[in-house]
């Protein structure tokens, strides 16, 4: 009930230990997915300077010794000393089917498992959220789905921008609006509904009208010291920032709540302490009044040092004091051994930085560590930042909207016999998942091209793919025979054609390809996993007859292979925050 490398690599071991000795034994066997056979083995290519043979010399010693009878039905040697192996049918149906019959398909809690925090989409107070945040969103959310699927305790944290200078500024437009007191919350939150809008009138009057930019100076020291009427609105505001994502999310059917939001505001308290511990430590100096630590390692393009400004040289604090202190939160209040930081490649200096001084100052030691989780930009068809025909930034709740859109005339144009609630509930299905899919199957530190009409193609690697292979499996339950049907989940599994074959042996990968995501943080492998079964099933489907076999074991065997091909795929897409369509 797993993937098959765990029962052949023991077997290697043993041939490696039987023709060379003790201390060759552990040598990775390089077991690999091959095109010529079933897996391919190049561990022969390793040792041959080791041991100073020819690989093909060295192959042969290790099939001297090597036993996989019942597993395998052929192994040889290929090309200077590659070792194919084939599986047996019978082995491989036996797996088959204690995988279809596993409730969670392969897919194995890790040896060791961890608190870990997923820190990821991150928006601003009074901004609206916009096609820059897909990224973080997207992938965060994935990445916390595969963790606690490998049995790993998440939590989810939302680093919302809630504090600062510009709040002061939106607080006294709230005012001039008259909508301070208790009971204008409707109209509060239908003035700000287009928060970029709200945003960019408060900064044009705090530009324009001095005695304006001097109350919301004043409003600044009200709010940090913590005056109960400015306190008061600046929770209100809040508050309903926080509605109008709350919205966004389950728009894009992502698990972020707000008990996960987890702003500066709440950190604001701890900084004094933060800096304090710095100093008292002895890693931090003043430099032109501001107090800094200066990492080791980090230097400027003159060779001078890099500084982290923990505390500005006017008694405010920055960034890196809120992200030093969200850090001592998470490792030392919520015990977590692994951190997730799902933030944009070009803050990679910044969070080292952090990351360095959190070392030195005791904050992350081992087990715990930290990983920038980085990715690129989307960029729209001219190879530049992705924006709005008229150039503007593209608001994210805008962007789902028009995916689904997009997505129910595609939907009307393949299956016009859809009725109109199935059709918009397929529609949003498609359309969120084609957002997501294509973001998450990009290598995440790579930049893409943002393009409609490929996202949401019915061939190749996209989300509408892999969703009509799981609709096509389920239109075959909806066709069989009751009988059938019910037969089929304790059928026995026969593989006897190569399309049954090659779709067993890529089942199998479901456990391994799921646990290397956790490893790596990369989605995009999952994608391509789940690409390369769809494309599995249907040359399947188009090349074993499902309901029309006469042979009433091989059809009930192959309805078993079918559904376990469904659930894989729903499972797989459900870990990517993708539905899975039972009709298209």
């Amino acid at each position: 009930m797993a993937d098959p490398r765990m029962t052949l690599a023991p077997r290697f071991v043993a041939a490696l230990r039987a023709a060379f000795g003790d201390e060759f034994a552990e040598t990775d066997p390089a077991i690999r997915r091959s095109e010529r056979a079933d897996f391919q083995a190049d561990v022969a290519m390793a040792l041959s300077k080791r041991v100073g043979k020819p690989p093909r010399e060295v192959a042969l010693a290790i099939l001297a010794h090597l036993d996989l009878a019942g597993i395998c039905d052929k192994v040889e040697i290929a090309g200077p000393g590659f070792i194919n192996l084939t599986l047996s049918p019978d082995w491989l149906a036996h797996e088959v089917f204690a995988v279809a019959h596993d409730p969670v398909l392969g897919v194995r809690h890790a040896s060791v498992t961890e608190t870990v925090v997923v820190d990821y989409s991150a928006p601003n107070i009074a901004k609206e959220m916009h096609v820059g945040h897909v990224r973080s969103t997207v992938l965060g959310d994935s990445l916390a789905r595969v963790l606690e699927a490998l049995g790993h305790h998440v939590i989810r944290q939302n680093h919302v921008g809630d504090w600062g200078t510009p709040f002061g500024m939106l607080i006294e437009h709230l005012l001039d609006l008259g909508l301070g007191e208790l009971g204008h919350e409707d109209a509060l939150a239908a003035s700000i509904t287009d928060l970029d809008a709200f945003y960019k009138q408060a900064r044009t009057k705090f530009d324009a009208e001095p005695a304006f930019a001097e109350r919301s100076r004043q409003r600044v020291v009200l709010l940090q010291a913590g005056e109960a009427q400015t306190l008061a609105l600046w929770s209100r505001f809040t508050q309903a920032s926080k509605r109008y994502f709350g919205a966004v999310y389950a728009k894009l059917a992502v698990t972020l709540k707000d008990e996960h939001i987890v702003g500066e505001s709440f950190f604001n308290p701890k900084l004094p302490g933060i800096v304090g511990e710095l100093e008292e430590r002895g890693l931090a100096e003043t430099n032109n009044g501001a107090v800094c630590v200066f990492p080791e390692g980090f230097t400027n393009k003159e060779g001078a040092r890099l500084p982290l400004i923990v505390r500005k040289g006017d008694g405010g604090y920055g960034y890196a004091a809120t992200d030093l202190a969200a850090l001592q939160h998470r490792t030392s209040v919520l015990g977590a051994t692994r951190l997730l930081y799902v933030v944009g490649a070009p803050q990679q200096q910044h969070l080292a930085m952090v990351f360095a001084v959190a070392k030195s100052a005791g904050w992350l030691q081992p087990p715990a560590r930290a990983e920038h989780v980085a990715f690129g930009s989307i960029l729209g068809p001219d190879k530049k930042m992705f924006k709005t025909r008229a150039g503007g930034t593209v608001k994210l709740a805008e962007l789902i909207d028009e995916a689904v859109q997009r997505a129910a005339a595609a939907v009307a144009e393949k299956n016009p016999a859809l009725d109109e609630e199935a059709r918009a509930v397929v529609a949003r299905q498609i359309g969120i998942g084609a957002v997501k899919y294509v973001d998450l199957s990009s290598d995440r530190i790579k930049d893409y091209v943002f393009d409609w009409d490929r996202m949401l193609a019915f061939e190749g690697n996209t989300a509408p793919y892999c969703q009509y292979a799981h609709a096509r499996v389920r239109s075959i339950f909806r066709r069989a025979n009751p009988g059938d049907v019910t037969a089929s989940a304790t059928a026995h599994v026969l593989l006897r054609e190569p399309a049954e074959h090659a779709l067993g042996v890529e089942l199998l990968e479901f456990g391994a390809v799921v646990a290397s995501v956790g490893q790596t943080l990369q989605p995009h492998r999952l994608c391509t996993y789940l690409f390369n079964v769809a494309t599995k099933f249907n040359s399947f489907y188009d090349q074993c007859s499902v309901l029309k076999a006469d042979d009433e074991a091989v059809r009930r065997s192959r309805l078993a292979l079918a559904n376990l091909t469904g659930n894989v795929l729903a499972k797989g897409l459900d870990l990517l925050g993708i539905e899975a369509p039972d009709q298209m």
